[in-house]
Parts: structure tokens; C-alpha cells; sequence
């Protein structure tokens, strides 16, 4: 059930990335001098980068971690 959660948060953010709502006009401006849509892709890179870092913190396969070092040691 988890993994579904996870994956229904990254096609969420897939579908929030085709933002097609801001094509058109520049206005408002956020802070009195950024566009709409700039500031749209900049928090959305920020919440991007954060499940990016969840999702190492939480659903990285600790198998994978084993099998680094092993092949480390196995190339001295």
C-alpha cells in the first residue's frame, strides 16, 4: 500500500508538471517582479527535490547498499 502511495504522489507531481495554465499571460507577478509561471516551476522544483529526497530517505532498497560495498571490496 505504500508503494502505491508513492507512486500516486509522483504521477501527481507528473501531471502538476504539464502546467499549461500559465502559458498565456505573465501576470500576476509574484513579489512584484517574478512571473507567474517562474515562480510556479521554482516551488515546483523545490517540491520535486523534496520527494526526490524522501523517497531515498524512506523507499531506497537496502539491498542495493550491500551490493556497493561487496563490489567495491571485489575491485581491490
Amino acid at each position: 500500500m505504500v508503494r502505491f502511495g508513492w507512486l500516486v504522489l509522483i504521477v501527481a507531481l507528473w501531471g502538476l508538471h504539464q502546467d499549461f495554465w500559465f502559458w498565456r499571460e505573465a501576470r500576476p507577478l509574484v513579489f512584484g517582479f517574478l512571473p507567474v509561471g517562474l515562480a510556479y516551476h521554482g516551488a515546483y522544483c523545490l517540491a520535486v527535490a523534496g520527494l526526490m529526497w524522501l523517497l531515498t530517505r524512506t523507499a531506497w532498497p537496502s539491498h542495493l547498499e550491500g551490493a556497493s560495498t561487496a563490489d567495491k571490496d571485489s575491485r581491490r
